[in-house]
């Protein structure tokens, strides 16, 4: 296996008109979660993935799990809660350049993982494991499953990625999500973390500082996400460098591109190009991204990706 992710994924709604969420008469249902996205990122350029994860024994959840088995992404760890339900989430494309997302996934069966649950050979043969902020801010148990994770990915000798992803919303105090975070990020091999995130943890500090201040937490490579502007990259082979980003004229929907750029980045370690070439598709994917409506629609195929990069790489911001 190549990557392994762990995480909640949920029925995501969608208004089929723009507006405030108040005024939509009808709804597409898509899926969305990050660890998913980044699964299903990977599959389409050819990579194995697995996706663990619990889902409510509802309808909600069978279409999901169709979904994302379809998507070539291995579901095998997947299981189901009689007493829990699926999350969901709705999308509110409220003008240009504001969009904004409404979760409903208290109590949600995903929120109830926990390490008992956690089965070592659903990770033992993954190169790499991805996580994010994301679950351990769902319930303590997801916080303990995680935790069991990483103890397995280091007895196994598969490197650890980790995406803030942070979501005050879902935190019971700030505090703690910045400890918590810190603390999986100190774990970790790469760290993908933005600006926003950063400033969080650090208070307002230039992007080459908050680089390292990663460094100091033990990391090894740190990539800072700088939106448009591309990324910030620094490992022990690879000195402080910034990789550009793409231009994108009119962005359709911005939810997702942080998954792509991560599915990106895991795929160029995985073919074995360098860190600046890999984290060059990784601003690729994530520019592909935004220029579709839904988390996952806009994943491109390897085909489609080099495509874009072989007609655009004039365009990249300088």
């Amino acid at each position: 296996m190549d990557v392994v992710t762990i995480g909640e994924t949920m029925a995501l709604f969608t208004p089929n008109e723009e507006g405030m969420l108040r005024h939509a008469l009808s709804f597409s249902m898509k899926f969305g979660g990050a660890e998913s996205n980044i699964a299903i990122g990977l599959s389409r350029l050819g990579h194995r993935s697995r996706w663990i994860s619990r889902l409510g024994e509802d309808e909600f959840g069978d279409a999901m799990l169709s979904f994302i088995r379809g998507e070539g992404v291995d579901v095998s760890f997947v299981t189901r809660d009689q007493s829990a339900s699926t999350g969901v989430f709705f999308k509110e494309f409220r003008r240009l350049n504001d969009t904004r997302v409404y979760y409903y996934r208290k109590d949600s069966a995903a929120s109830r993982m926990g390490a008992e649950w956690l089965e070592e050979d659903s990770i033992s043969d993954a190169k790499y494991l991805h996580i994010t902020g994301i679950t351990p801010a769902l319930s303590i148990s997801c916080r303990e499953m995680l935790e069991k994770a990483i103890l397995i990915a280091k007895g196994n000798g598969t490197k650890i990625v980790f995406d803030p992803n942070l979501r005050l919303k879902i935190w019971r105090d700030e505090e703690e999500a910045r400890q918590v975070i810190k603390k999986f990020a100190s774990e970790s091999n790469l760290v993908l973390p933005g600006i926003s995130e950063a400033e969080f943890l650090f208070g307002r500090l230039t992007p080459e500082e908050y680089v390292e201040k990663f460094h100091d937490l033990g990391i090894e490579t740190v990539i800072m996400k700088l939106g448009k502007q591309g990324a910030l990259i620094s490992s022990p082979s690879v000195p402080m460098t910034r990789i550009p980003g793409f231009l994108v004229e009119r962005v359709v929907d911005p939810v997702g591109a942080g998954d792509a750029f991560a599915a990106g980045v895991l795929s160029g370690l995985l073919d074995g190009i360098s860190l600046e070439e890999a984290v060059l598709r990784g601003n690729a994917m994530g520019a592909m991204v935004t220029m579709v409506n839904g988390d996952a629609e806009g994943l491109p195929t390897r085909s489609d990706l080099s495509s874009f990069l072989s007609g655009c790489l004039d365009d990249v911001t300088r």
